[in-house]
């Protein structure tokens, strides 16, 4: 499947998850379902352009454009897990509201499920493409896992019946894991652009 098919696939994943996430979050007040929607917000934008990357290198011949969409990708979830961080650590601080925990148990097993079908779409190989197609994998593996870490915070909450803490609490940790990996990706993408290389291992 080529590298535009998968992602549109995955693209449409994201903008269906955005809807069902915010709508849910919105409506309890959690702060993970939010962050979670807010996070593939940023996804979808990221998708978008690596489409119109990948349409310039096959059509035009500009291999580069995906190590320019790659860097966007790495700044916007550096942008939005430092936010996501902030929230939390606010909430953390100043005191947590009570938020029921089934319908973030069910937004975070929805969310992994479907992101987990993403990591199958983009394929568990394709980080060696290049470095837009690994930062895509990486982004969407990560959600996949965070989101499964949502889906446990609701489930103690709900049997707990309180510990509202865990949601900006598996929020703040899940940024800090998406930072992390998104500064070792950032060190290579800028690497690959001082150098003008591109990595990929063949063509689409």
């Amino acid at each position: 499947m080529s590298q535009a098919r998968r992602l549109s696939i995955v693209l449409a994943l994201n903008l269906a998850l955005v809807v069902g996430l915010a709508i849910a979050g919105l409506a309890v007040g959690s702060v993970s379902l939010l962050a979670t929607a807010a996070d593939c917000v940023g996804d979808a934008f990221a998708l978008a352009l690596g489409l119109l990357a990948v349409h310039l290198r096959d059509r035009h011949g500009r291999a580069g454009a995906t190590n320019v969409v790659a860097l966007v990708n790495v700044v916007v979830l550096l942008v939005a897990s430092a936010g996501v961080l902030v929230e939390a650590a606010t909430r953390l601080l100043h005191g947590t509201p009570e938020v029921p925990g089934l319908p973030i148990l069910i937004g975070g097993v929805v969310t992994a499920v479907v992101l987990g079908v993403g990591v199958l779409v983009i394929g568990t190989d394709a980080g060696g493409e290049d470095l837009h197609m690994r930062s895509v994998l990486l982004d969407t593996a990560s959600d996949s896992v965070a989101a499964g870490a949502v889906a446990v915070a609701g489930a103690v909450i709900a049997l707990a019946q309180g510990l509202y803490w865990l949601d900006p609490a598996v929020g703040a940790v899940i940024a800090l894991v998406v930072i992390v990996g998104a500064i070792r990706l950032l060190v290579d993408v800028v690497r690959a652009l001082r150098t003008g290389t591109v990595v990929q291992v063949g063509p689409d």
